[in-house]
C-alpha cells in the first residue's frame, strides 16, 4: 500500500514535469512564428502613436557637442526614454541638407542619431539598435515625414515607424522632434524576419554632411543658383508656370570606401555612414552636370561592379560579390522590361508610389537628386523603402506652384527627367496591365483616406495632440502661428490634391504633362495657397528662442 502511494506520487510528479515541458516547448515553438516585431517590443513602446513620448538626453558639456556636431562623431549620452533609462549609448548629428543648413543659419536644432550599440552591442532599446530624431526643419506643418510614413504603412508598404518625442537636454526644454526607426537590422527583422536580403541606400549627391551622402556642399552657391539642373529633359514638355533651373557647374568628389573586414557583424563598421577619410577621385557617372548618376536611378549599364559605386559602397548590410552579381542581374531585366515579376516585388513597388506621387517629394528618387529612397533585394527582386519627406507636398526649392502641384499628373510623375530614365518607375508605365493596377490602387487609396474622411480626422487629431508642444518648442523653426497656417494649407492642399487625382482617374482631368500643357481648363484652382506656408527648402531660418538656453 505504502509502495503504492508512492508510485503514485512520483506517477503524479513526472505528469506534471512532461506537461512543464510541453508548455515550455509549445511557447518556444509559438515564439519562432511571431512576428519579429512583436518579439522585440520597440514598436508599442516609443511608436505607440497614441501620445507624444518624452525623451530626455544627459549629457556632461552639451554645448561642446553641439559645437562639434557638424564632425558627426558619435559621443557618449545617457538618454531616459518615457522613464526609461540608457546608458553608455552613442548619439552625433545626422542629417544632409540639414546638418549644413542649420549650421548655416546658426541654429543647434540638429537632427540626432542614436546609436544604442555603438559601444555595446549587446545594448538595445527593446530590440531597436538605431534611433533618429528629426529635427522637422524646413516643414512648418511637423507633419509631413509623419503623415508619408503613416501612409505608407497603412498602404502595406514596408516603411520605418515613427512617433513624436519631446526633447529635453539635462532636464531643460529641447523641442518637438519625430522619432524615426533607423532602416538597418532592427528594420530588416521586424519587416522581413531573420532571413532578411540586402539593404542600399543608393546616393550620389553630395550635397551637406550627411555621412554617405558627400560634404562641402556650398549652401550660399546653392541658394544663388537654385534648384539643381534637371536630368534628361529632352523632349519633355514644359509645365505650366514652371521654369528651368539655372546650371550648376561644380561637383565634389567622393570619398573612398573602407570596411572594417575584421568586423564579424552583419553591418559594416560604419553602419549607416561613410568612412571619415578625405575625398579621393572624381564623381563617377556625372553627365552634363546631371544632379545623379545612372546608378542611382538604377539604370544598367554593363556588368562591371565599378559601374554602381553609388549603390554598392552606400549597402547598408555587408555584400558580397554575389550579392553583386545577383543585384546587376536583376537590374539588367528590370531595365529590359523582362520577367518583372520576378525582379521586382510588383504590388510593393506600386503601391510605395501610388503614396509616393501623391505626396509629391522631389527629394527623391522621382526628382532630381535621384536620392532619399532604400533599395531592398531579396533572391534578386526589388522593392523600394520610403525616406526622408520634409520637402514632400512641393516643398522642394523650385516647387511655388500651387495649382500645377495639386494636379501634378499622376501618369508622368517624375520631375526633372523622363519616366524611362527611372527603370523602377518606368516598368508600370510600359504596361497597361500594370498600368491599370497602379490606377486601381490609386483609386483605392483615395476612397481609403479622402473619400472616407480619415485622412482629415487623422490631421485634426494629430494637430491637437501635438499642437501644446509646438507652441512650447523654444528651439522650433517656425512661429507657432506659421505652424497654425502650416497645417490648415496641407490639409486643404492634400484634399484638393485628392480631388483631382480622382478626376485624373476618371478622365476629367489631363493624367500627362502633355496634356496638361495642351489643356489646363478642368485643372483644380488652388491659387489661394501658399506652398510655402508648410515650409520651403528656400525660406531662410533663424532660430526662433525665447530665452538664452543653458545646459
Amino acid at each position: 500500500m505504502s509502495a503504492s502511494k508512492y508510485i503514485d506520487k512520483i506517477c503524479c510528479i513526472a505528469l506534471i514535469f512532461a506537461l512543464f515541458i510541453t508548455f515550455l516547448l509549445s511557447n518556444i515553438a509559438q515564439s519562432e512564428v511571431l512576428p519579429v516585431s512583436a518579439a522585440a517590443g520597440y514598436e508599442s513602446r516609443l511608436f505607440n502613436t497614441a501620445a507624444v513620448h518624452t525623451i530626455d538626453i544627459v549629457m556632461d558639456d552639451w554645448d561642446s557637442f553641439l559645437e562639434n556636431c557638424t564632425d558627426e562623431k558619435y559621443v557618449d549620452c545617457t538618454v531616459i526614454i518615457d522613464g526609461d533609462v540608457y546608458r553608455n549609448v552613442g548619439i552625433r548629428a545626422k542629417g544632409n541638407t540639414s546638418l549644413s543648413s542649420v549650421a548655416n543659419y546658426g541654429n543647434d536644432r540638429y537632427s540626432f542619431k542614436i546609436e544604442f550599440d555603438h559601444y555595446d552591442n549587446a545594448n538595445t532599446y527593446y530590440g531597436l539598435d538605431k534611433l533618429c530624431l528629426n529635427n522637422i526643419i524646413q516643414d512648418n506643418t511637423y507633419m509631413k515625414d509623419y503623415l508619408t510614413y503613416t501612409l505608407m504603412s497603412s498602404f502595406d508598404v514596408n516603411a520605418p515607424l515613427c512617433s513624436y518625442a519631446y526633447i529635453t537636454v539635462n532636464g531643460k526644454d529641447w523641442g518637438l522632434y519625430l522619432a524615426v526607426e533607423a532602416v538597418e537590422e532592427s528594420f530588416l527583422q521586424r519587416c522581413y524576419g531573420s532571413d532578411y536580403g540586402e539593404l542600399y541606400k543608393p546616393d550620389s549627391t553630395t550635397m551637406g554632411g550627411g555621412r554617405g551622402n558627400g560634404r562641402n556642399f556650398d549652401q550660399e552657391k546653392f541658394d544663388e543658383q537654385g534648384d539643381f539642373p534637371p536630368h534628361d529633359r529632352t523632349d519633355m514638355p514644359e509645365r505650366p508656370d514652371r521654369s528651368d533651373p539655372a546650371d550648376m557647374s561644380e561637383r565634389p568628389d567622393l570619398p573612398d570606401w573602407n570596411e572594417n573586414e575584421s568586423d564579424g557583424r552583419r553591418f559594416s563598421e560604419y553602419g549607416d555612414r561613410m568612412p571619415p577619410d578625405e575625398f579621393d577621385g572624381t564623381m563617377p557617372g556625372v553627365k552634363d552636370n546631371v544632379m545623379g548618376s545612372s546608378d542611382v536611378s538604377l539604370i544598367y549599364t554593363d556588368d562591371e561592379y565599378d559601374s554602381y559605386p553609388n549603390i554598392f559602397e552606400n549597402a547598408k548590410t555587408n555584400i558580397t560579390d554575389s550579392d553583386k552579381d545577383r543585384l546587376i542581374a536583376s537590374l539588367k531585366l528590370l531595365n529590359e522590361g523582362e520577367n518583372i515579376a520576378d525582379v521586382v516585388d510588383m504590388d510593393a513597388v506600386i503601391r510605395y508610389f501610388v503614396v509616393h506621387n501623391f505626396v509629391l517629394n522631389f527629394d527623391s528618387y522621382t526628382g532630381s537628386m535621384i536620392h532619399n529612397y532604400y533599395l531592398y533585394e531579396k533572391d534578386g527582386q526589388l522593392s523600394m523603402i520610403p525616406w526622408d519627406y520634409n520637402l514632400a507636398f512641393g516643398g522642394f526649392k523650385s516647387e511655388s506652384d500651387a495649382t500645377a502641384l495639386i494636379n501634378y499628373p499622376i501618369d508622368t510623375p517624375v520631375s526633372g527627367g523622363t519616366i524611362d530614365s527611372r527603370p523602377m518607375l518606368a516598368w508600370i508605365f510600359n504596361n497597361e496591365e500594370y498600368v491599370e493596377q497602379y490606377h486601381h490602387y490609386f483609386s483605392e487609396f483615395i476612397s481609403e483616406y479622402f473619400d472616407s474622411g480619415c485622412f482629415t480626422d487623422m490631421i485634426d487629431s494629430l494637430s491637437d495632440m501635438i499642437s501644446p508642444y509646438v507652441e512650447k518648442d523654444p528651439t522650433k523653426f517656425c512661429t507657432y502661428q506659421e505652424f497654425q497656417e502650416g497645417v490648415t494649407t496641407l490639409k486643404e492642399f492634400c484634399i484638393l490634391r485628392a480631388k483631382s487625382i480622382s478626376g485624373q482617374l476618371n478622365d476629367s482631368i489631363p493624367s500627362t504633362d502633355t496634356e496638361q500643357a495642351q489643356d489646363d481648363s478642368s485643372l483644380i484652382d488652388g491659387s489661394h495657397l501658399s506652398i510655402s506656408a508648410m515650409g520651403a527648402m528656400d525660406k531662410r531660418m533663424e532660430p526662433n528662442i525665447s530665452e538664452e538656453r543653458s545646459f
